[in-house]
């Protein structure tokens, strides 16, 4: 059942609900970015957050190349990958990065002949057909670039291009730039909740008021719909028709300036609980 109520501003976010806030999910394309380039002050905003303790982790359907070096280089604490195909960390113990893969290694390998044979099949019958430039970075999914380096495709273009697909065994899931596809039964939301019961020793079901999500597109729909403090940078309005799940709270900007409110906010409120606590 969808929220019938339309998002409310962040303005409007309680003091007490968000300093009760630990974990904080996030959507990299055009949550975190802005016209595709990550700021300076937004990847400012990502480090203060972790600085003031929270635990910020991306949840996107950007590729393991990109995951590998975004869990090694931001100031992040895990990263889910390619829809939830796999999660990444530093391992700050062994100073390694490590992978949970949802597949294990025989099932990987049945299922990259089984997406290779759909590449091949996608191109032969659809010629307008042109993947992300990143695909070659990806182990689990075909994305098709619908916005990021080619024309736009219209709504109308977008729509035939799903009802095409339909007629494959896959999974297809529109994000602000790309259509992603795959094969397998994993999102962005089962996958956290087995990175947050492997590697935080978390049950989201339980600490689900202490987290949130923030997000723009209608891939992040498992998220909205779970999320009791789910979030939405102010584009996400541009989806408002195909999004199921509409996120509880909107922030007044778009992309990166958006999260950077978002993260003012969370900080703000964080330090203000604490200074009524050592008072009283």
């Amino acid at each position: 059942m969808s929220r019938s109520t339309y998002p409310k501003p962040i303005a409007d976010l309680p003091i007490k609900v968000a300093a009760e806030i630990e974990y904080v999910f996030t959507d990299i394309d055009d949550t975190i970015t802005d016209g595709g380039k990550l700021l300076p002050e937004t990847f400012t905003a990502i480090a203060a957050l972790q600085n003031a303790g929270f635990k910020v982790i991306p949840v996107t359907g950007r590729p393991a190349g990109w995951c590998d070096m975004i869990a090694r280089q931001w100031p992040v604490d895990a990263i889910v990958g390619e829809n939830g195909a796999f999660y990444m960390w530093w391992d700050k113990a062994s100073k390694k990065l490590s992978t949970y893969h949802v597949l294990d290694q025989n099932e990987r390998i049945v299922y990259a002949q089984r997406l290779l044979q759909i590449k091949e099949l996608l191109i032969k019958e659809y010629p307008k057909i042109v993947f992300a430039s990143d695909q070659f970075s990806r182990l689990y999914d075909l994305a098709i670039d619908v916005k990021e380096d080619v024309q736009p495709y219209s709504a109308k273009d977008i729509e035939t291009l799903l009802q095409f697909l339909a007629a494959y065994e896959v999974i297809a899931k529109l994000s602000s730039i790309h259509v992603n596809l795959w094969l397998g039964h994993w999102d962005k939301l089962s996958t956290t909740k087995l990175m947050m019961k492997n590697l935080f020793h978390k049950d989201l079901e339980i600490c689900n008021q202490t987290c949130l999500f923030i997000g723009d597109s209608p891939n992040d729909d498992p998220m909205f719909s779970y999320f009791k403090n789910s979030f939405g940078v102010a584009n996400v309005l541009d989806y408002r028709d195909r999004i199921k799940f509409l996120p509880k709270w909107v922030t007044e900007s778009k992309g990166g300036k958006g999260f950077s409110e978002l993260s003012e906010v969370l900080i703000r409120s964080k330090s203000s609980a604490s200074n009524n606590v050592n008072r009283s």
